[in-house]
C-alpha cells in the first residue's frame, strides 16, 4: 500500500443554515394542537367564553348588560385556562419524553424556549380576539333581547390593559412549566398559586395592618387585578407593585427554571 501525503486530503466544510425561529415557533403551535386534549383545552376558551355570555345575558339585572360586563364575565373561565395551555407547552418535552427529539433537530434549548413562550403569547393574543368578538356579540343580542340601549364601555387602552393583564397570567404558568417540568408538579403548584396563595394572603392583610400596605407589593395577582378594572386607570404607584410583585412571582423564578433547563440532562 501506498501512502497518500497529508497535504493531498481536503475537508469540504458544508455550512447548514440554521432553522428559522419562526418555522419553531410554528411548529410548536402546531403541537399544542396535535393531541386531543390540547385541542379541546384551547377549544375550551371560546366554548366558555360563550357559556359565561349567555350567563349574563340570561342573569344580570338589565342595568348591567354593559359591554365591560361581558368582558369581566369572560375573564374567569379564560385567564384559569390559558396558564394551562402554557404549563402543557413546557412541560410536554418532559413528561411525553419527546425531548431528545426536540433538542436534537433543535439543539439550542434557548430556541426552543423562546419559541413555546411566542407561541403561548400567539394563542394568548388570539384567545383575546375571541373573548372580545363573543363578548360583542353579547352584548349586540342582549340588547335585542332587552330592547335597551346598548354600552360600549371599555376603551382601547383598557383592552391594552385586559391583554397585557391575560398575558402576565399565562406567563406565570409558563413560568411554572419552565420550573418545575412536570405536568403534574406545574398544574399542582398553578392551583396552589391561583387559589391558595391569594387567600393566605387576604386572610394575613385583613388580620396584620403591616402586610395590608405590603401586600400590593408582593401579591402579583393583587397587584395586577387592577389591569381588569375598567372604570379606572392605573396610576404610578399601581405599576410600580405590579413590576415588583412580577419581579418577584414571574422574572425570578423564570431565570432559575431557564437556567435548570439550559444544564438539566434530557433523558
Amino acid at each position: 500500500m501506498s501512502a497518500i501525503p497529508a497535504d493531498i486530503i481536503h475537508t469540504t466544510h458544508v455550512a447548514i443554515p440554521r432553522i428559522p425561529l419562526t418555522r419553531v415557533t410554528a411548529v410548536e403551535l402546531r403541537k399544542m394542537f396535535d393531541t386531543r386534549s390540547g385541542f379541546w383545552l384551547i377549544a375550551s376558551i371560546a366554548i366558555s367564553a360563550v357559556l359565561a355570555t349567555i350567563g349574563v345575558i340570561v342573569f344580570a339585572p338589565e342595568d348591567q348588560l354593559t359591554y365591560s360586563t361581558f368582558a369581566t364575565a369572560i375573564r374567569f373561565p379564560v385567564v384559569v385556562i390559558l396558564p394551562l395551555i402554557a404549563i402543557l407547552a413546557v412541560t410536554g418535552e418532559w413528561t411525553q419524553r419527546t425531548g431528545l427529539t426536540t433538542f436534537t433537530l433543535v439543539p439550542h434549548r434557548a430556541r426552543i424556549i423562546a419559541a413555546k413562550a411566542t407561541a403561548s403569547v400567539v394563542i394568548a393574543i388570539a384567545a383575546m380576539v375571541v373573548t372580545f368578538a363573543v363578548g360583542a356579540l353579547g352584548n349586540l343580542v342582549a340588547g335585542a333581547v332587552t330592547g335597551a340601549p346598548m354600552v360600549w364601555d371599555v376603551t382601547a387602552t383598557q383592552v391594552l390593559y385586559y391583554v397585557l393583564g391575560m398575558i402576565l397570567s399565562l406567563l406565570v404558568g409558563f413560568m411554572l412549566g419552565v420550573l418545575i417540568r412536570s405536568s403534574t408538579g406545574a398544574l399542582v403548584a398553578y392551583f396552589v398559586y391561583t387559589f391558595l396563595v391569594p387567600t393566605l394572603f387576604g386572610l394575613l392583610a385583613t388580620y396584620q395592618q403591616w402586610f395590608h400596605d405590603l401586600q400590593p407589593w408582593v401579591d402579583m395577582q393583587f397587584a395586577q387585578s387592577g389591569l381588569f378594572i375598567f372604570e379606572r386607570s392605573l396610576t404610578g404607584e399601581q405599576w410600580a407593585q405590579i413590576g415588583v410583585s412580577s419581579t418577584l412571582w414571574l422574572l425570578i423564578p423564570l431565570l432559575l427554571g431557564l437556567r435548570f433547563v439550559m444544564r438539566a440532562e434530557v433523558k
